[in-house]
Formats: C-alpha cells, structure tokens, sequence
C-alpha cells in the first residue's frame, strides 16, 4: 500500500473537495427558490448552478472515489504494487483537466445545460470536451484495472481471484460500456453542433444515447458501496461475509441486468415504441435481484457479528451488534436509505404510474435518496476505514464520526421526504422559481423551507466530515496490522464462471443491443428527425 497511497489520497481529496463545493451549490438552490428570500430575478444563475452541481456529483466525485478505492484494492488484495503508476497519475490528471474544462464555462453562463445535456439546448464546447477528457481519464483507470489483475493472475495461476478485485474490475467494466452511451452522444452528435459544423441536431437519438448512461451510471457509483458491504463491514464489525459466492453473483447480475434498462427514463419521450419501453420496464425489474441478494448476504453477515459477540434469540443479536462503530451505522443508515429509495424506484419503472410522478419532485427525492444517501454514506464509510492506512495515523474522535453519520443520515431524511410528497401533488422538478403568492402553490412552501434545512444539515455533515480526514493527517503516528478484507464464514468452491467476467460482459453486451439495438437504428434511418440547436449563453 505504501507505494500507491499518495495516488490514492489525492483522489479521495479532489472528490470530497468537489463533493463540498457541489453539496453548497445544492442548498443555494434550494434557498434562492424558498420563501426565504426574494427571487434573485435571473433564472439562468440557477440553472449555471445546477449544472455544476450534477456534473461535479455526477461525473468528478464518484469517478475519483472508484478510482482511489480502485487503486488500494490492487495493492491490497492482490498484494502487489500497482503496475502502471504513471498511467493512473495520468488518468487523475485528465480527470481533473476535465473538470476545469468543463466548469469554467458553466461558471461563465456559457453552458446551463444540466448535467444530462437536454438536446437541442448545445452548450459551449469546453465543457463537452471537459466531460470527455473526464471520462477518458477514468477509462485508462479501467485499463490498468484489468492489466493489474492479468499480471496477478500470471503470478498465481489457476488461484481465485480474490472478492474486492473481482468486485471491483467488475465495476471497472461496467463503466467502461456504460458511459460509450453519453461518449458517442457528445462525440458524434452535441460537440459538432457546438463547434458550429452543424446547426441542427437529432434530440430524440441523443436522449436515447444517454439513456445507454443515464440509469446504469447509477450502479457504476454504487460498486465502491457494494464493495464496501461485502467487503469491508462483515471484518470491521467482528463478524464474517456469510457467501462469497453470492457475493460474487451480486455483483456479474450487476453487469448483466444495469445495461438494458434506461429507456424507462424516457416513458414520455414519443421517439421511442412502447414495446421497447416495456422490454426495459422488465429488465429495471431484474436489477431488483442483485439488490436483493446483496441484503440477505449482509443482513447475514451481520447476524453472524451479533452472535459472535454472544446474541442469542430470534432478534437478540441485533442488541450485541457494535453500534458506536462508524461502518455499522454506515451500514444500517445506507440500508434503511437504500430501502425507501428503491421503493420509490418500483414507481419510476411503472410504465403507468410513471405518468403521474414524471418530470416532478418525486424524481429529485428518489435519486437522492439512492446515490446522495445510500451511496455517499458508504462513501465516507469507505474512507474512515483506509485513512489511518493511508496517512499512516490514527483517525482519533469517534464521536465527531458518528456525529457526522448521523446528521447526513437525518439531514437527507428531511431533504427527500417532502420532495416525494409534492411530487404526487405534481410540483415540477427543475424550476427555477415558484410563486408562493399563488393559492395553488402556496401550501407548498413549507415543503421547500423543510428540504432548505436539511440540506443545512447535510452541509454541516460535510464540513464535519472534511475536517475529521484533514485531522486524520495530524493525528498520533501509528503502526497498523496488515489491511484486510471480510474472510467468509464457509470454505465454498468458487465456481470457473465466477471467477472471470467472459459470459457476463458477453450477456451484458448482447442484452445491450437487443434492448438498444431496434431504437437507434430506428432513430438513425428516420429522415428529418433533427431540429435546430438552441444555444446557451449566445442569442438563439
């Protein structure tokens, strides 16, 4: 580990880094639409500022967190120095020109177009080429992920490839095939527009592009997570991984089930047939699996925590469980968050019932509880857990950790639980502005004052969070055991097809075209689909 950590730390700082500026930007919007000030009267610093929000959580910090976790996992359990350090400080370097690419013209008003790009709406060009040169980054980091583990397995031949790699180059590919979505949305269809060889462009083709990303992205960001379940609470908990086997299958069902549903983001988009949107409407179903199977094996694991430390009874042993420590809480605050945003996920699937919560709060409430909750808890999980073994000192103030767990914990309760309420009453997503004087509108003021508070605590909690890692560098100098990961409680024999990826990548890549194939080539044959090109920040 000692060769990679310097790698390794400067990617968990540039994503909390970003994720703090993001998480600001996030409350001002949420405050300059409250009834708690005056409307700022501009519109578009809104929208400046949503954009920047969602490219910087979207695309920056969950990309830099895979890429660190990435990373100390070769070192860690391949117990190999990483093979191309100069490649990954490479790919870090294009992330973060990317990033700097792309923001500056946001900042400027040049390129208001969220972080889903909303064709015909075409941005200044920068920010295009930033998105790319982010993600080009992140595919060289998918590369030396593969690279390392074909040097580990000449080293070890026939042996198994240990969970957390296996886990984690499982991820790496999943991100690799999802984001050619967005890839080839940009590169062949948004960034000529924007650099002025074209002046019109095929927005129903595009979406149908992003809709290749658009929901698969969100299982790209919950690996590190899901590595962290299986990997890293069963041994900091005391306890044991109950099935490394169903380990294994939770995360190859990944692969094969997050491809081919994205067009149930466009139930009300017209250029797409209805039995397209019911093939995926069906897939979005099957993702449930790997979730699933994923919550009987930790639920599992830590039963197993709880009888070990002398839990008897039906439900004793959730008593004996180490609640003061920060994975455990993680963990159950991740889960409990998991599980009202996938329910509220059941109704997005819906061909019918998405009729009524499209395009409104609902939406914003749903994704944030998955990837703002679920996710980023496991996120700050995952990085109390290696910082002592990345600084090389100990992580001291426990209650200040646990502090931190519980405001995000609450704060993203108080943030999402009314935006699902008025979502059924229909209050749209994205606005910019309400007027409060209207009677139609008015009742629903206290919902936005309530979301603007919460995300006040979700604010402290992030700051509290930075401050715990940046002690993390002054605390007393320590000498740690070796690193390890969850051992499982049975010998199990790992089967030849869970121990590499060629039928999953194979399935994956084969549903994909199945589910993708008829409406791009649809699209792509259709004559005089392309409208013209609305610029931002310029006279249409």
């Amino acid at each position: 580990m000692l060769s990679s950590r310097r790698l390794v730390l400067w990617h968990f700082w540039v994503a909390f880094i970003a994720f703090f500026v993001a998480l600001l930007l996030g409350e001002w919007q949420m405050y300059v639409r409250s009834p708690l000030r005056d409307w700022i009267g501009n519109p578009e610093l809104y929208y400046r500022s949503v954009t920047a929000h969602g490219t910087a959580m979207g695309y920056v910090f969950p990309t830099l967190v895979a890429m660190g976790f990435g990373h100390a996992i070769v070192a860690l359990s391949l117990k190999q120095p990483l093979v191309g350090r100069r490649w990954a400080w490479a790919g870090f370097a294009l992330v973060v020109l990317g990033t700097v690419t792309a923001m500056v013209p946001v900042s400027m008003g040049l390129a208001s177009v969220l972080y889903t790009f909303y064709p015909p709406l075409v941005g200044n060009p920068f920010y295009y080429i930033g998105v790319v040169l982010v993600v080009a980054g992140s595919w060289i980091w998918v590369a030396l992920m593969a690279v390392n583990l074909r040097v580990w397995r000449k080293a070890h031949p026939g042996a198994v490839v240990p969970l957390p790699m296996f886990a984690n180059l499982a991820g790496a590919y999943l991100w690799a095939w999802t984001s050619l979505g967005a890839a080839i949305e940009i590169l062949f269809q948004i960034l000529p527009v924007a650099l002025g060889w074209r002046h019109t462009i095929d927005a129903g083709l595009a979406r149908v592009f992003f809709s290749w990303t658009l929901h698969a992205i969100v299982y790209f960001w919950l690996m590190p997570a899901y590595i962290a379940f299986y990997t890293l609470v069963p041994r900091a908990i005391g306890g044991r991984l109950y099935s490394d086997t169903m380990a294994r299958l939770s995360f190859v069902l990944f692969l094969v089930f997050s491809m081919p549903i994205g067009v149930h983001h466009l139930f009300q988009d017209p250029q797409v047939g209805s039995g397209v949107k019911f093939l995926h409407a069906v897939f979005t179903g099957m993702v449930a699996v790997p979730t699933l199977l994923t919550i009987f094996t930790i639920t599992a694991s830590v039963e197993i925590a709880g009888r070990l430390r002398g839990g008897t009874g039906l439900v004793g042993w959730v008593k004996r469980l180490p609640w003061h420590n920060p994975m455990m809480l993680a963990l159950a605050f991740s889960f409990v968050l998991l599980g009202f945003g996938g329910a509220g996920g059941l109704i997005n699937m819906s061909y019918q019932l998405d009729f009524a919560i499209h395009n409104t709060q609902w939406i914003t409430g749903h994704f944030h509880l998955i990837f703002g909750g679920a996710i980023v808890i496991m996120y700050f999980a995952v990085a109390y857990d290696l910082w002592p073994h990345l600084t090389g000192r100990e992580l001291e103030n426990g209650r200040a950790i646990r502090w931190q767990l519980w405001l995000w914990f609450v704060g993203m309760i108080v943030l999402t639980f009314p935006w699902h309420v008025v979502g059924i009453l229909g209050m749209p997503r994205r606005m910019a502005y309400f007027d409060y004087a209207d009677p139609a509108i008015a009742p629903q003021a206290i919902t936005v004052i309530i979301t603007f508070l919460g995300g006040l605590l979700l604010v402290v909690s992030g700051l509290l969070f930075l401050l715990v890692l940046a002690r993390g560098h002054r605390g007393a100098t320590v000498t740690l055991p070796e690193f390890t990961f969850s051992r499982s409680a049975h010998a199990e024999h790992t089967p030849a097809a869970l121990n590499g990826y060629g039928i999953w990548l194979a399935l994956m890549i084969g549903l994909s075209v199945v589910n993708y194939g008829y409406p791009i080539s649809q699209l792509m044959l259709l004559p005089q689909t392309s409208v013209p090109a609305v610029p931002i920040g310029g006279p249409p």
